[in-house]
């Protein structure tokens, strides 16, 4: 009875595109581990704070996902007119922090078209090439400049002092650059805040920066941040 049903199921499918058990099971496993692959590539080489759990398991399913896909159109172009109606209504909210992530979801993607249309050579290849050039830039620390050290100073001072007279001495100590980004006036006039864009030396550490720079600006407020790109400010 079991052998009957399954013959009907492969009836009703066609016979041109269907898959055997054993190559279904064989493109998902593969997808399985060419995902899983640049998922551990992807947090080996992963810089900064917006290091994600659920993106690393969404890259896993997604490539699953994308394989059964690739399966269940298989040369069947009424059903892959299907698919993407049914999949256009699917909307994404969370905004991708960072432009590499959206790489590596591309990646996964192509990866598990790879595995699902059974070119399982080039999966392999794509995976063992694509993480091999990842890695490699990690490691060589391609694209980076001096722009990629610039941080942020923040200085409040007493109402009424030169601002570049008073802490370009230190500044020239600490860093190998600095320019001055603003001025600004706070707490109704109390106070004069200056943001700086400072170029730190190799031997400069955060707490250096502190400690010499509350000695010129009457240990007032002083903030270092570790990226230019802070938004807090």
């Amino acid at each position: 009875m079991w052998q009957e049903f399954l013959d009907a199921l492969r009836a009703q499918g066609g016979q041109g595109d269907q898959l055997a058990t054993f190559e279904v099971l064989l493109a998902l496993g593969l997808s399985l581990v060419c995902s899983l692959v640049v998922c551990l590539v992807y947090r080996f080489t992963h810089k900064g704070t917006s290091y994600s759990q659920s993106y690393v398991q969404a890259l896993v399913v997604m490539g699953l996902v994308t394989t059964l896909i690739m399966i269940v159109i298989g040369s069947n172009i009424a059903r892959a007119f299907s698919l993407v109606g049914a999949l256009s209504i699917i909307r994404f909210r969370n905004a991708v922090k960072e432009t590499r992530d959206v790489a590596f979801i591309f990646m996964v993607m192509a990866l598990a078209m790879a595995c699902g249309t059974r070119f399982y050579v080039v999966a392999l290849l794509g995976t063992a090439i694509m993480s091999s050039v990842a890695l490699l830039m990690h490691f060589v620390n391609f694209g980076s400049s001096t722009r990629s050290q610039e941080r942020l100073l923040l200085v409040q001072l007493p109402p009424g002092i030169n601002a570049e007279t008073v802490l370009e001495p230190t500044l020239r100590k600490l860093f190998e650059s600095f320019s001055f980004v603003s001025l600004e006036s706070v707490r109704q006039g109390l106070y004069t805040e200056a943001l700086l864009s400072v170029v730190p030396k190799s031997s400069t550490t955060g707490p250096q920066v502190l400690e010499q720079v509350a000695q010129v600006n009457g240990n007032l407020k002083v903030t270092y941040n570790y990226t230019a790109q802070s938004e807090d400010l």
